[in-house]
Formats: structure tokens, C-alpha cells, sequence
């Protein structure tokens, strides 16, 4: 995912498409089946909306359902990580959040993911005019494979007379007016006024007493904000930096004036291999040992920008998804989305392990949060306490480390000193970001469009400690692992400059590989699996190069890297095979 599992399965054409099951329908005036969409393609985006890869896969099918209106329906069937996730009237207001204008089947019990046998947040099914399945692609990256095998198809199936275009099936829900909209962070300026991320409405807004200064658009979903120094700002001519996240660029505000500069992205999102030109997700940023530090949650990552130089540096992660402490340039992290500098420590949510982390002394360290599949409502150390996707953090005067617990609504505290967590406050809607202001403290409730005052007393949560309800895959303890590679339409392998394809295979625990961890160029591979660990979590990655067939000058390539994260379970009758497909279409 989102859960750092991307991958590409292919599907025969002799498939026939199982019915679209589930609680209910956004986006539309009445249910919709297969039968109803008969004689047009449609495509299955199987997603959750903790998942940054699912938000990318989002703005990539916008084009496609453009370009295809008339021919293509798409349809995002939701099938939730988390509890949260599974709560409508939260999947109501991400769908608003997040500007899903297609159909939308809620699936909170897996009834349709399983019936195509997803396996990865995203998974994307392609769907004929006659109801066969075409490809399954998991993973993002593949609009322009998906752009080849319907321009094929709609050829073949307006021959044959079985294409039958329609309008859309699509109702835009209400929107409620409101000032802000999806509100994602705010800081208070030393002039007194706020700056407020507002996400929804794709601007930044300017804040005296809750009434508005100035509003400056021109932003998409921008997610982050942080105050340089008055020195630095007087150095470099801004003063607030803004990550911009869907924009995947840093801006600079000059608040006198309100210009906006871009500091840092191309506009283009980062792909392994790309130069630190592009960015991918910026989620927050903050002002930390003479840089700003950038949670780019799109690729499990935490990077530095020099507003003095413009220089833009990775400096933490290795871009896998999950949870390993250790130095800076081997920990993995899981869409870092908040950061909170404390003297010599840099805190921060890494949400989609539901965990409280540090970095000091050029290491990554935990204190919340065991993986990318537990995550729970519970105080307690750090063998007890449970967080779930939490999308803020903030130290206060005490020391006390303030955690948005988001999907939980909930204000944690964390105590550095006895490894403790804490309720502070509970029933909030979506809360992302806290600010502390003389003796009062505010929530920016999100999920209420509003930054409200909170009290933070003193609560208790217990009772849920859990693991997200995707089905374990059962395995044998000697499992062949393959992952098959096509290129897509009118493209073929390139292997000009050395092999052209990678697997990597890791594990959680470490231990439960007992042999056939590590990389190399085959697709395919044996791995002897441990029956005492028992369990845990597979991480696989997968690249391979292909270019345009035909070559010449401005020929196209591209690189197809995917990630899965699997929870599987060693068992005596287990599968002794595990295909992940990187690519393909249906033959």
C-alpha cells in the first residue's frame, strides 16, 4: 500500500467479473451492478484512504477518466485497514476530502476485495464491455499501461459492436459551506495571527482573532506549514514554507505581501531513481537544525531543504515501507506525516504504523507503535500502548509529547521520561494538528472544518489492541516466490545497460526467513520459512526497465518498481507458491 504493498497481477479473459457486494454507495443516486454497466469498460480501484499510495492512484486516473468518459466507469471500492476507515460517515468525508468524483462501493468486510483476490492497497481491475476481467494491476505508476490496453480494447470492442457508450453513473454529493475546509495544520506567528493550512479548499489562510487576513490559492491539498527563523526569512526574502503535498513541491509565503515562490519539486512525482528535483507527497515540514526537514510521506521518507542554498537532500529511510530503527540510512519508516523538533530530537507520527518515533544522534527510534498492521486505543509502555493513524504531534511546556491520534479522535500524551502514553481528550472528529497558545490549547479538528479550543485533562483508553482484518495468507515453510514482468503495451524489456529486473525480499521479524532473504536480478525465487517465528509480514520489492519497442530519438521508458507487504502465517498445508505479478495484461 499504503501499507507499502504495490504490484501487478494479470487475469485471463475467461474470468467473468464477480458482482460488485458491500454495505452501501457514495457518489451515486442508486446501487449499481455489473449488468447495469454492461457494454462499457470498467475499472476497479480497490483502495483505502489511510493509503498515499491509493491518493496517488487517485489523481492518475483522473486523465484516463477524462480522455474515456464516455467508454470507462470508474469505480473505487473502498476495503478499509483500518477500524476507522470503516466507520461511513468517516468514508463519506474522505471521499470529500480527497476529491473522489466516481462511484464509490463501501466494502467495510472485504466481500468484493476478496472475490477479485486483492492483495495490495491499491489493486486496480480492468473490466470489458462484456464483463470479462482484462488485467489487474496493484500498485500506482500504471495510467499509462492502462492508457495502451484501452485504446487496444476500445478499437476491438468498437468492431465488434459490444462497446456501448453511456453517461456517467457519478452524483457530486452536497458540499457544505464552510470557511475552512479539511483544515491539516496551523502555526502560530509571532505578529499574533495563525496560518492555516487548508487543505480542502486548496489554500493557505492568514488568521487574526478567526477572522481572515488573507487567502492565497494556487496550492493542491497543501498539507504542512512551518515558520523560518526571522533571520532566515529576512536571508532569504519568505517566511512560511508550505509542503504541497498533491502538488508535490515546497512553497515559500512572504507574509508581508502574501507572494508565493516554489522552493523546491518539479511538479512531478519522485520515482525511484529520479533526482531530488521531483518530491512525492510532501506531508509536513518544520525548522529543525538549520534546515527544514520534510516528512515526504509518498516515499517513507525524511528529507532536508536548505532555504539558504536550495539544496534538497534525503536523509533518512530507504524509501521501503514498515518499521526498523537503527541509523539514519537504514530505518524504514510508513508515510511520516508530522513532525515536532524538541532541542536535540526530532519527533514524529509515522501513521501507517500507527507508531511515535524519534531521530537523535543520527538515529530513528520508537517509542509507540510495533508495525504496519497493529494499531489499537490503549495507554500504557510501549509493550501496551496503542495509537491508530495518527496525523499530528506536538511537544508541550511539560515535555509531554501531544499526539493527534486521528483515527481514534483522540488526543494522546506521550511521556518521554516513563515511556508512558496517556489520554489527553477524546471525541474529536479527524483531529490533525494541536497548537498551544498562552495557557490555552487548540485542536485543528478537521473533520469539523475548524480549530477549536480543547482541554486536555486527564483520560484513560483501554481496551483495543488489534490488527487490521486483511486476510493472512498460509504459507508452507518452503514457499517459491515469483514475480512476473511483461511490458506493457508497445513496450519491450531494456536491457541496454545490464539486467533489467531486481527483487529484494525482507521479512518482519527478521527471523522468519530462515533463507532466500536479500536481492538479486531474478523475478523468482525459493524462501525457507521459519514454523517457530511462526508469522509476520513479507516485504517485497520488485523493479524492472522497459522502453517504447520501436526506439529512436524520444523513444519512452519507463521503470516498473512495485513493493508488497504481505502478512502471512506458516502452516503445514500452506501454499508452496506465492505469485506477486510486477506486470502484464491478459492474453
Amino acid at each position: 500500500m499504503g501499507a507499502g504493498e504495490n504490484g501487478h497481477v494479470s487475469s485471463l479473459r475467461t474470468v467473468r467479473a464477480p458482482e460488485l457486494r458491500g454495505r452501501g454507495w457514495l457518489n451515486v443516486d442508486q446501487a449499481l451492478t455489473l449488468r447495469d454497466l454492461r457494454g462499457r469498460f470498467v475499472l476497479l480501484d480497490f483502495w483505502t484512504f489511510c493509503c498515499i499510495n491509493c491518493l496517488h492512484v487517485l489523481d492518475e486516473l483522473r486523465p484516463l477518466e477524462e480522455k474515456y468518459a464516455d467508454d470507462l466507469v470508474v469505480i473505487g471500492v473502498h476495503s478499509p485497514k483500518f477500524e476507522h476507515e470503516a466507520d461511513p460517515a468517516a468514508l463519506a468525508r474522505a471521499v470529500q476530502r480527497h476529491g473522489v468524483h466516481h462511484p464509490v462501493l463501501d466494502d467495510p468486510e472485504l466481500v468484493t476485495w476478496q472475490a477479485y483476490a486483492a492483495k495490495a492497497w491499491p489493486t486496480l481491475v480492468l473490466i470489458d464491455p462484456e464483463g470479462y476481467v482484462v488485467a489487474t494491476y496493484a500498485g500506482e505508476g500504471h495510467a499509462h499501461a492502462l492508457d495502451a490496453l484501452l485504446g487496444e480494447q476500445r478499437a476491438e470492442h468498437r468492431e465488434r459492436g459490444t462497446l456501448q457508450p453511456g453517461e456517467s453513473p457519478y452524483v457530486a454529493p452536497e458540499r457544505e459551506s464552510t470557511p475552512l475546509r479539511f483544515p491539516a495544520r496551523a502555526v502560530s506567528a509571532p505578529d499574533g495571527t495563525r496560518w492555516v493550512a487548508d487543505a480542502g479548499h486548496d489554500a493557505v489562510v492568514q488568521l487574526r482573532d478567526g477572522d481572515e487576513v488573507r487567502r492565497i490559492t494556487g496550492f493542491r491539498e497543501p498539507n504542512g506549514l512551518c515558520l523560518l527563523p526571522e533571520e532566515v526569512a529576512a536571508e532569504v526574502g519568505y517566511d512560511v514554507v508550505v509542503a504541497d503535498t498533491v502538488a508535490h513541491r515546497l512553497a515559500g509565503i512572504t507574509a508581508a505581501t502574501g507572494e508565493v515562490r516554489s522552493l523546491a519539486g518539479d511538479g512531478r512525482q519522485w520515482m525511484q531513481g529520479d533526482p531530488t528535483s521531483s518530491l512525492s507527497s510532501p506531508w509536513d515540514v518544520a525548522w529543525w537544525q538549520e534546515r527544514v526537514w520534510i516528512a515526504m510521506a509518498g516515499v517513507h521518507q525524511l528529507w532536508t531543504f536548505d532555504p539558504r542554498t536550495g539544496t534538497v537532500e534525503i536523509v533518512a529511510g530507504t524509501s521501503n515501507e514498515g518499521l526498523r530503527d537503527g541509523p539514519l540510512g537504514d530505518a524504514w519508516f510508513a508515510q511520516p506525516s508530522a513532525l515536532a523538533p524538541e532541542g536535540d530530537r526530532l519527533w514524529l507520527a509515522d501513521s501507517e504504523t500507527s507508531a511515535l518515533r524519534w531521530i537523535a544522534d543520527g538515529a530513528v527510534h520508537t517509542a509507540v507503535g510495533l508495525g504496519l498492521f497493529d494499531f489499537g486505543f490503549h495507554d500504557g509502555d510501549r509493550t501496551e500502548a496503542r495509537l491508530q493513524h495518527p496525523l499530528g504531534v506536538r511537544v508541550l511546556a511539560d515535555g509531554t509529547v501531544a499526539i493527534c491520534d486521528t483515527y481514534n479522535g483522540a488526543i494522546r500524551g506521550f511521556d518521554p521520561d516513563s515511556g508512558r502514553l496517556r489520554t489527553l481528550a477524546v471525541g474529536l472528529a479527524d483531529p490533525v494538528d494541536l497548537l498551544v497558545e498562552g495557557d490555552t490549547a487548540y485542536v485543528v479538528e478537521s473533520g469539523e472544518h475548524r480549530i477549536v479550543p480543547v482541554d486536555l485533562g486527564t483520560g484513560e483508553a483501554s481496551g483495543m489492541r488489534t490488527r487490521t482484518q486483511r486476510p493472512v495468507t498460509e504459507v508452507g515453510a518452503t514457499l517459491r516466490l515469483t514475480t512476473p514482468f511483461a511490458p506493457p503495451p508497445g513496450q519491450k524489456v531494456d536491457e541496454r545497460f545490464g539486467p533489467a529486473t531486481q527483487l529484494v525480499v525482507t521479512a518482519t521479524p527478521s527471523a522468519l526467513i530462515r533463507s532466500g532473504e536479500g536481492r538479486s536480478t531474478e523475478l523468482s525465487r525459493v524462501l525457507e520459512l521459519d514454523p517457530v517465528v511462526g508469522e509476520g509480514v513479507l516485504h517485497v520489492a520488485a523493479r524492472a526497465a522497459s522502453c517504447d519497442a520501436e526506439g529512436g530519438e524520444g523513444a519512452a521508458c519507463r521503470m516498473h518498481q512495485q513493493d508488497w507487504g504481505i502478512p502471512v502465517r506458516v502452516v503445514d498445508a500452506g501454499s508452496a507458491r506465492l505469485v506477486l505479478p510486477l506486470g502484464g495484461t491478459a492474453t
